[in-house]
């Protein structure tokens, strides 16, 4: 059959244009392959990465009709699926490089920002640690489990393209690296934890700079689920936080607080708990009082909140969460 291929190309001197390809190709063959062809046959000068064809290096991310992942993973077959192509319709593939990153040529991006934000957590087993010359540091096959997720990411960048919290925050390690970050305080070896976990409270650049837009975990081709490994650690902060700590800390405690009282949030209460912190904060009370201001104006600002039906059920339903991750952790230790 007759595939369609739009690539995107580009170097940094140049504009984006888009190129055009017909591929003869099977719909079982991976759009890597059908690259490949394009490459050999069609255009010497195209430019992309690749390695292992297996899944294993990530060397071929790029963006896929509109989604970051593997060329060698994904296949034309499950690209017309994905897509809803019509039986007879030619299938148009559309290739572009990863995001959030600079472009050298066509789909080859410069990898040294995805590097240096690793970098930023020190995603290795700290050296102290392992000053034990009489005996070889060994772990127990449940000590190995408590990282396997994180284990299993090849560094494919396809999260960190995805990454809204990135394009918007530069400062943003990204959900790589708070994976990686995340497999470190799961592993016995380090003995670094707590300092680990204060350098990823940052509001900036740590797991609060993640909006928990679900895209990281919808790409990933490992299954890693970054977005789960950031919760991790944000569980992890919150356990040994209080609402005096941060804004982001209290922004949680707040909010859950609220919901166990009334069965919904009080925006009144929220915003100037959160934000004011109890009236203590008076920049914060100054940044949100032109809303509150408006808000009386236009008649939007409610008098009473009445707690919600079914207030009691919540409440039921976030002390049986409660008690059972009470009784996780006993059993546990």
């Amino acid at each position: 059959m007759q595939i369609e291929f739009q690539i995107l190309r580009q170097t940094p001197d140049t504009a984006p244009k888009l190129d055009r390809f017909t591929v003869e190709a099977d719909s079982s063959e991976t759009i890597l392959s059908c690259l490949n062809r394009i490459k050999w046959e069609q255009d010497g000068s195209l430019a992309f990465r690749k390695n292992c064809r297996n899944t294993i290096c990530g060397s071929c991310s790029m963006r896929i009709n509109g989604r970051s992942t593997l060329a060698c993973k994904e296949n034309i077959a499950g690209e017309m699926a994905r897509l809803g192509t019509a039986s007879g319709e030619t299938p148009t593939m559309t290739i572009a490089p990863l995001g959030n990153l600079p472009v050298v040529k066509d789909l080859i991006v410069d990898m040294k920002p995805f590097w240096d934000d690793l970098e930023k957590v020190e995603p290795y087993v700290s050296t102290s640690s392992r000053q034990l010359p009489e005996r070889e540091f060994l772990q127990s096959p449940d000590e190995r489990a408590e990282f396997n997720a994180t284990g299993n990411c090849i560094l494919c960048g396809a999260c960190y393209s995805e990454c809204n919290a990135k394009e918007v925050n530069p400062n943003f390690v990204g959900p790589h690296a708070l994976a990686k970050a995340q497999r470190l305080l799961a592993d016995d070896r380090d003995d670094r934890r707590e300092a680990r976990l204060e350098s990823f409270d940052n509001p900036d650049s740590g797991v609060w700079g993640c909006t928990r837009c679900y895209y990281c975990n919808s790409v990933c081709p490992m299954e890693v689920s970054p977005l789960d490994r950031i919760s991790e650690i944000k569980g992890e902060i919150l356990d040994r936080s209080t609402k005096d700590d941060s804004r982001p800390i209290r922004h949680r405690k707040v909010l859950l607080e609220l919901v166990e009282e009334g069965g919904w949030i009080d925006e009144r209460k929220f915003s100037l708990q959160v934000i004011g912190n109890y009236f203590k904060d008076l920049q914060g009370l100054l940044d949100i009082a032109p809303l509150g201001l408006r808000m009386l104006a236009n008649g939007k600002f409610p008098v009473r909140f009445d707690p919600s039906e079914g207030s009691a059920e919540v409440r039921g339903l976030i002390a049986a969460v409660k008690a059972a991750t009470q009784a996780t952790t006993k059993a546990g230790a």
